[in-house]
């Protein structure tokens, strides 16, 4: 368990038309941070494009690349210049025909300190994400930087608590979710604060569940097909290990959330919340189990 602090800053934005708009606005936000003292970056998923999950489009494979590739190449100098962890979330072309949703992490030094591939792939309208992913298979491993041990999961991975417990027994020191969602512009306001809500109220679930703080990068503004429309909710936020809000944006943010997190906090919360100790892991083997039958 580390035991310091760090700052964290949360890059949240609309997506623009091109690749290179979009590292062109990451590359100046990045900057920006490096006058705060910032020790973390977490960027927002699938950061260089449009949501192009919105539809199924054979084309958008070529916005595919390899890992390492151009992108690591980019990231990888802005984390070596600035002297920070960057966490950044590709479309990865793994081989021909065979393809993920990846986030790479970034060590101070420039060095790819590790990846994780996202696991629960969507298939909702205007979330295609099937047509596109092949579940990860590096499984649910927190990455070890000069900071600590990230946690990373992404978006559809953060409603599934088994996979903040899994990160958390093998060493996370938080809980950190590149993401990508927002509403129907048909939902009623009413449904869609009840989505948001959701959404917020599982994720410092995991965090309380787990005795650790947990950070949250979402997109924001509104992209369409010629089907869908999704206005995205924004609202990225990090949350202690009690689940309490230390930082959040609004709606619209076009911005950075800067928090200052101490990861000490953990020890103690531990202490008085023993989750781990009490978990009855002698009665659990249902868990691997798609659903439970009636005999």
């Amino acid at each position: 368990m580390s035991n310091h602090s760090i700052k964290i800053a949360l890059i949240q934005s609309p997506s623009y038309k091109t690749v290179n708009e979009n590292l062109d606005h990451i590359k100046h936000r990045i900057e920006e941070t490096s006058q705060t003292n910032a020790n973390l970056i977490l960027l927002q998923e699938l950061h260089n494009s449009p949501y192009f999950c919105i539809e199924q489009k054979p084309d958008n494979f070529e916005i595919a690349e390899t890992i390492p590739g151009h992108s690591t190449d980019f990231f990888s100098k802005l984390a070596e210049k600035h002297n920070i962890v960057i966490v950044a979330s590709l479309f990865e072309k793994r081989a021909e025909g065979l393809y993920h949703n990846t986030a790479v992490v970034f060590d101070s030094d420039g060095s790819i300190a590790g990846m994780y591939r996202k696991m629960h792939i969507p298939d909702d309208p205007g979330f295609y994400e099937k047509y596109y992913f092949t579940p990860g298979d590096l499984g649910f491993k927190p990455i070890t930087t000069s900071i600590g041990k990230l946690g990373v999961l992404i978006c559809w991975d953060q409603w599934f608590p088994e996979a903040a417990r899994l990160m958390c027994l093998a060493g996370a020191d938080i809980l950190l979710y590149p993401t990508a969602i927002g509403w129907d512009p048909d939902d009623s306001k009413e449904e869609q604060s009840r989505q948001l809500d959701a959404w917020i109220t599982v994720q410092r679930s995991h965090a309380i569940a787990n005795g650790v703080p947990l950070a949250c990068c979402n997109r924001t503004g509104t992209e369409k097909s010629s089907e869908v429309t999704i206005n995205f909710w924004g609202n990225s936020f990090v949350c202690g290990p009690q689940g309490e809000i230390l930082a959040q944006l609004n709606e619209e943010s076009n911005d950075i959330l800067y928090c200052d997190i101490d990861l000490t906090r953990t020890k103690s919360v531990r202490k008085i919340w023993p989750y781990f100790r009490d978990r009855r892991i002698d009665d659990y083997d249902n868990l691997t189990k798609r659903f439970i039958d009636d005999d």
